[in-house]
């Protein structure tokens, strides 16, 4: 009896790896498709790479998710860009995100949990982004893109929001005066709709894959 439990064990452990090494894959192909966002700067890119490991969180448990998330990054730095900056962030990020997704979904699996699970996953991901562009990935982004200069990594700001004003979606208001102010107007509203269509999505495609990923 004893041995036919830890061959059981072993299964379920050997399906899990193999299903989190899938999903990183495919969280890694996703970081490739990125979208500019109009009213965002340009190195600032929307992708649906937390998606899988959004996934994994819910139908493995959140450690695999965040899993997912560091070995998706990990397979990125060999194409990086953004002098490992960049993958840090994401990891950071999208671990938080998957991480308090999993753990909320965890203690009630039911669909209403699990779209309140994402909500709070995605609110978090959002505030701590605050912090993590604030010191770690702006610092480096300033230095390398804008010579250093803050001004003009916050003009490039002000051109967003004068560019809004011209379409006559909302007048120009305020003018972006400080790094904080910008992430708060700009990046975590950013952040925070990324993480929902992650959030919605999966909502849409969890319970038939679900039932290939539990086996």
């Amino acid at each position: 009896m004893e041995q036919k439990t830890q061959q059981k064990g072993k299964i379920i452990s050997t399906r899990k790896l193999a299903v989190t090494g899938m999903l990183s894959a495919v969280a890694f192909i996703l970081m490739y498709l990125e979208i500019p966002v109009p009213i965002m700067p340009s190195f600032v890119k929307f992708d649906f790479s937390d998606l899988p490991a959004l996934i994994g969180a819910f139908a493995l448990g959140p450690v695999w998710g965040v899993i997912i998330e560091l070995v998706k990054n990990l397979l990125h730095l060999a194409v990086s860009q953004s002098m490992f900056i960049g993958e840090l962030s994401n990891f950071i990020l999208g671990g938080a995100f998957v991480l308090v997704s999993g753990l909320i979904y965890q203690r009630k699996k039911t669909k209403k949990n699990a779209f309140v699970a994402g909500l709070i996953g995605a609110l978090a991901m959002g505030v701590i982004s605050i912090f993590s562009n604030y010191f770690l990935v702006y610092p480096v982004y300033i230095k390398a893109y804008f010579d250093g200069s803050l001004e003009t990594c916050l003009a490039m700001y002000n051109a967003i929001c004068w560019e809004v004003a011209d379409t006559g979606v909302g007048p120009h208001l305020f003018e972006i005066k400080s790094l904080m102010q910008a992430l708060l107007i700009f990046n975590l509203p950013f952040t925070f709709i990324k993480g929902m269509i992650s959030v919605g999505i999966s909502m849409l495609v969890y319970k038939p894959l679900s039932k290939f990923i539990k086996g």
